[in-house]
This record gives structure tokens, sequence and C-alpha cells, in this order.
């Protein structure tokens, strides 16, 4: 496509916090800014389900255009013709509800992680976008950065032989940004009295919105077990992990603290994930304890330093090194023209513009088989753990007119 006009994604964005603005924000940045020059992004909608005029300030707060339309329900996003792809960015307890409100519209859907909230409602998601030909990706964007897709590629090649164990922990400190927390990511602080620094009503805790460390951190932690043991499987041998894990629960019913172990017998691999909400991945905040990602192979292993969930630098160790350590660094570039934004989200929207420009409907990053296969791990940890959540959230069930899509809750 060399000499060829850049080819322009349309989005629409649903709901209005703060990952939708940090998404927006990445969206709005120049492509050069990453060397992308033949996709480019164009914001033409927002809707909030609460009132317009909300959609509007959020217009405002990312520098839209004046005709970028504000509107006042979720409805009226999907049926705007004008809007190519729908950024999904409310809470995992309202993913199935509102991805299936984009489909059912004819919309082109990208979603935020967690996919869904059971496993029973991604398969639900997959099977809609099949039926109405539709381009579907759970936003792991952590599987969209170069960093990512390059270690991927040092497994495949076998920089550190075969690969038998991968450590990840997600635990993340309460003073981090919240964008999106890592095998492990944990996040703390607990309070005196034993409670976390949260109300009951935050998302992160509260079971009316599918809240706990796993689906909302601990999804970080099964990405990078993943994408080095599962993703890499050549696709004739693919095999989904036997689950073991524990929990221990919050006060509100979440979970607030989750280890996971994945056996993949076939492959004679493991890996280990851990996430929670008491103590952090990096306590100090200046990196010094140690990896959060070791991926293990005979000849070395590769670790991929916190935060996990946006990494910006990985190591290299090989067996018969002499001591000496690769570290490869891969910052994350920022755009002066618009108050130095950048926050790594605009590769997920590359590579969904990619798959639209060509024809495809999911994405080999984050392909549909794989979101479903982690969601049933994640189901499994939730029951073995005795966590459950409300039927309004786990159901099945599409409701255009349900609380979730309509917001009369």
């Amino acid at each position: 496509m060399a000499g060829d006009s850049p080819y322009t994604v349309k989005w629409g964005i649903l709901a209005t916090g703060g990952i939708a603005e940090t998404f927006t924000k990445d969206l709005l940045t120049n492509p050069a800014i990453r060397d992308v020059s033949d996709v480019k992004h164009e914001l033409v909608a927002v809707a909030s389900s609460s009132s317009a005029d909300r959609a509007a300030d959020f217009v405002k707060r990312v520098d839209g255009l004046s005709s970028v339309k504000a509107y006042g329900s979720y409805a009226e996003l999907v049926a705007d013709p004008n809007v190519d792809i729908v950024y999904v960015a409310t809470p995992h307890s309202h993913h199935f509800q509102n991805t299936m409100l984009c489909l059912e519209a004819g919309k082109n859907v990208l979603c935020e992680k967690a996919f869904t909230v059971t496993v029973a409602q991604a398969k639900k998601l997959v099977d809609k976008a099949k039926e109405k030909n539709l381009f579907l990706m759970e936003a792991v964007w952590t599987r969209c950065f170069p960093l990512s897709i390059k270690v991927r590629e040092l497994i495949s090649s076998g920089a550190i032989g075969t690969v038998y164990r991968t450590f990840g922990k997600l635990v993340f400190s309460i003073t981090d940004t919240l964008a999106c927390p890592a095998a492990d990511l944990s996040f703390g602080k607990a309070n005196p009295d034993g409670s976390l620094d949260f109300p009951d009503t935050n998302r992160m805790v509260s079971l009316d919105l599918a809240g706990g460390a796993l689906l909302d951190l601990g999804i970080y932690a099964l990405t990078w077990v993943f994408q080095s043991l599962y993703h890499v499987q050549p696709e004739a041998s693919k095999e989904a992990p036997k689950v073991v894990s524990a929990i221990n629960k919050y006060k509100t019913g979440a979970d607030e603290q989750t280890s996971i172990i994945c056996q993949f017998p076939q492959h004679a691999t493991m890996g280990i994930a851990t996430t929670g909400m008491r103590v952090a991945t990096d306590p100090d905040g200046q990196k010094t304890a140690g990896a959060a990602i070791r991926i293990q192979g005979s000849e070395g292993e590769i670790q991929v330093l916190h935060p996990a969930y946006r990494p910006t630098a990985y190591r290299v160790i090989k067996k018969d090194s002499d001591g000496k350590v690769e570290v490869v660094d891969c910052p994350i570039p920022t755009d002066p023209q618009r108050n130095n934004w950048g926050h790594g989200m605009f590769w997920e929207a590359d590579e969904c513009a990619r798959c639209l420009r060509d024809g495809k409907k999911q994405s080999a990053f984050m392909p549909w088989e794989e979101s479903v296969v982690i969601m049933d791990v994640m189901d499994q940890v939730l029951q073995q753990g005795s966590v459950t959540y409300p039927a309004l959230i786990t159901t099945d069930v599409y409701d255009a007119k349900s609380p979730l899509n309509t917001g009369n809750q």
C-alpha cells in the first residue's frame, strides 16, 4: 500500500469514564509519532447513558472537533450511520449487554477487558459477530504493544529454548494510575481496620459491577501466561489449561487476592498468575522489586518489567551469558502537539483499523477463541472461590432495554 492514503476509521465511544478518555486521547494523537502511516483515526460520536451534556463535556476534554456527535443514549450512538466501530468502555459488568447492542445494530466493536463476566456471555458475543459478519475484539491493549509482539517472536524463534514456565504477578499500588493493570498484578493499600481504600460501591469491590481483583487486574496476569504459553502453541495442538486456584474474599464478597495455576500437560508447561489488592507488585514505585513477568525456557528467560500491563522494557537472560543481561527499552511515544498525549492504547486502535481495512473479523493478536478460553479460566477460578455475581450482569440473554444499556438502574 506504499503511496496510498491512510485508511481512516470513524470511531464511536460508548461511555465517558476515565478509560474512555485515555483511549480517545490516544486515538487523536498523530500516528506519525509511532511511525504509523497506513491507518488513521477519526472521532465522530460519543455517548453517555445519562445525558448528552455529559457526552459533550467529554468531547471538550479530548479536544474533539465541533462536528463530533454527543448522544445521551447508547441506542443513538449505535444507530449513527457515520460510526464504523464502537469502543465499549463501560465496566465489565456491562460488556455483554452493551457489546450485543452494538453488534445487533451492525457495528464493529472493540470491547474493553475483561471481555465479559462469564464464558457463556463471551461465546454469545462471538456467535453474534459471526452471524452479523462483524469485527469484534477484546481490548487487551497490552497484546498490541510492539514489546509484546517482540516477546512473542522471541519465544516462537527459540531465543530462550523451549519455554516451560511463566510467572506472572499483577499487584497494583493504589497510588498508581488505574489505566489497566500484569502475571502478578496486585494493587493495595489496606487500611488499619482491614478495609481497602475503596468505598464498598467502588467498581473494584462491588459485586454489582463484577468487582474483584481477578476480572479487573488478573486478566493481565493471565494475558502474559496465555501469550507466552498458549498463544504460541501450534494451531493443530492448541490446549486449554487445567486450572487450580485459590481466592481470598473481601467483605463485599468480591475476590481481593487470587492465585491461579494453569497447567498445559500436553506441552509440559505451566503458568502461575497472581493478583491482589493488598500488596503491590512494585511497592516503592522504583521498579526495585524485580520483574513482574518471568518467562522461563531451557536456555534462559525473558523478564518483562513492571508495569506489565503497560511495559516499556524487557530483559533477556541467556543460560551461558557470562552475567550479561540484554535490556531492551521500548518507550511509549507521546504527541507534543496534543499535550504530550500517548498512553499506549493507540496500538490496539491501529490493529482494529488494519483488520477493518483488510476485511478481517478478528485480530490474530487477540483472537475470539483465546478470549473465550481465558474467560473459561476465569469462570473456573470464580467458581472454585465461590464468588458469585447478580443475575443482571451474568445473564447471557440479550435485552436491548436492560438497565445496563439504558442507564436506568
